[in-house]
């Protein structure tokens, strides 16, 4: 171990954050939690975690649990892909013979796990000297070796991971190794305003003794996002129950329930509403009100929803093009799209 290595370790061992799948690093607990800490900050993933291994506290739980729960249990997490590949990775495992991956390869056949996601796991949990490039990872060194590479290309990402191999293999300690780069670019070596003072790796870091922390790692001029505008009908029964559709069980939101909505050009109306409203659940409505714009903005685009509730029904909800129908149900009972969940919240 080089001096390098046994300042950060220490750094470590005194800063390291505390996390529910840490104190016992079961390989079960670490998958659930690294599959929710992709795209998603640790503060956010803390209840979520806890709650979800409440419900499903082995992977048999998980592969026999209905979809809709598990869905319902990530409700607000978003990248709902996530859930749904490790339901089905749960899946492959028990019907497999119930036995948890305990290499890098074994991980990343799985379905949703990618060869960082899989070093993750298998050195946190069985000591496998390979090597962790996420976000925070690649924020440290390209910092410390004052690269110049764009990291949003896999080949700029392999490099890194090849040049930090021999590092976590020198370090005696995998998984702490990994988590300390984590947990060192999430808490000190953070996008704007690094604590360079506090930093185990301060005296070799070029990009602090260039002066260049702020312009590196490199940024790509940020895209402008592309809007999607919709209408979107809100309906509520008698008892208070809203009218909520279910999209497709693949692709974006893939199974998750949402206000029936469709496309629209231009500034809609109410007739335009009810068009919406009866194409995508038979309903008809006597009177229709708009009630303002509600927007999400997903990866690759802004969502627009203008929003009208119906009132005065007639007419009942019939089966609908997409595989479930249209149903009367409160927020409560089903997973439910961000932005129908913002919807209900702002209207209640």
């Amino acid at each position: 171990m080089t001096p390098t290595h046994r300042r950060l370790l220490n750094w470590y061992d005194a800063n390291r954050r505390e996390m529910p799948w840490r104190d016992h690093p079961d390989p079960y607990a670490v998958w659930v939690s690294e599959i929710m800490l992709q795209q998603t900050q640790v503060e956010t993933v803390r209840g979520y975690f806890t709650r979800f291994m409440q419900a499903f506290p082995t992977v048999a739980a998980l592969a026999a649990a209905p979809q809709q729960q598990v869905l319902k249990l990530w409700e607000g997490l978003g990248y709902y892909t996530r859930a749904r590949n490790l339901q089905r990775a749960a899946q492959q495992i028990v019907a497999s013979g119930g036995e948890l991956p305990r290499d890098v390869a074994g991980w990343a056949a799985l379905p949703g796990v990618g060869p960082y996601t899989a070093a993750a796991i298998a050195s946190i949990c069985f000591g496998i000297p390979a090597p962790v490039v996420d976000g925070n990872v690649l924020r440290v060194f390209a910092r410390y070796l004052g690269w110049d590479d764009d990291f949003r290309k896999p080949a700029a990402r392999a490099r890194l991971a090849e040049w930090l191999q021999p590092w976590i293999v020198a370090s005696g300690r995998p998984g702490d190794f990994n988590q300390a780069m984590m947990d060192l670019g999430a808490t000190c070596c953070t996008p704007r305003s690094p604590c360079c003072d506090a930093c185990p790796l301060r005296d070799d870091c070029v990009a602090r003794r260039e002066g260049r922390q702020a312009a590196l790692p490199t940024r790509p001029p940020r895209k402008t996002l592309p809007t999607r505008t919709a209408v979107a009908v809100l309906v509520r029964d008698a008892a208070g129950r809203v009218l909520l559709t279910q999209r497709a069980p693949d692709g974006l939101l893939g199974g998750l329930w949402e206000l029936p909505n469709g496309a629209s050009g231009g500034t809609p109306t109410a007739r335009d509403a009810a068009r919406v409203l009866r194409t995508a659940t038979g309903m008809r409505v006597t009177r229709i009100e708009a009630r303002g714009c509600f927007t999400h903005t997903f990866t690759h685009f802004k969502q627009v929803w203008h929003l009208f509730e119906a009132v005065g029904l007639s007419g009942i909800p019939t089966a609908d093009p997409r595989p479930s129908g249209a149903r009367f149900a409160t927020p409560q009972e089903l997973p439910l799209t961000t932005l129908t969940r913002r919807v209900l919240d702002r209207s209640s």
